[in-house]
């Protein structure tokens, strides 16, 4: 069973900046895609951004130019940079693992942006 960890949530003011980071368990991390994800109060989830393991990135419209994933093949670490951070990004922000079609999922962490 693959298990993922983010750490890197809190509270932010508007404007600030955080880095999100998700490990998973095991040395499948160059074979999987990765993908920063957030459910907000009341929403669905929604993908934030994701990365092949080619390292193309994908991104939703919201946070172009101001997210930015990224990978540390040697580390074993997916991040999400966010920068310009709005009310709006207040959510729980979820790892994803895709794995030859398998979805693994991480707990989450919390991000509050106040104003």
């Amino acid at each position: 069973q693959v298990q993922l960890v983010e750490s890197g949530g809190g509270l932010v003011q508007v404007g600030g900046s955080l880095r999100l980071s998700c490990v998973p368990s095991g040395r499948i991390f160059s074979f999987a895609v990765m993908g920063w994800y957030r459910q907000a109060p009341g929403k669905q989830r929604e993908l934030v951004a994701d990365i092949t393991t080619g390292g193309k990135t994908n991104y939703a419209d919201s946070v172009k130019d101001r997210f930015t994933i990224s990978k540390d093949n040697a580390k074993n670490t997916v991040y999400l940079q966010m920068n310009s951070l709005k009310p709006d990004d207040t959510a729980v922000y979820y790892c994803k693992l895709d794995l030859v079609g398998m979805d693994y999922w991480g707990k989450g962490t919390l991000v509050t942006v106040s104003s």
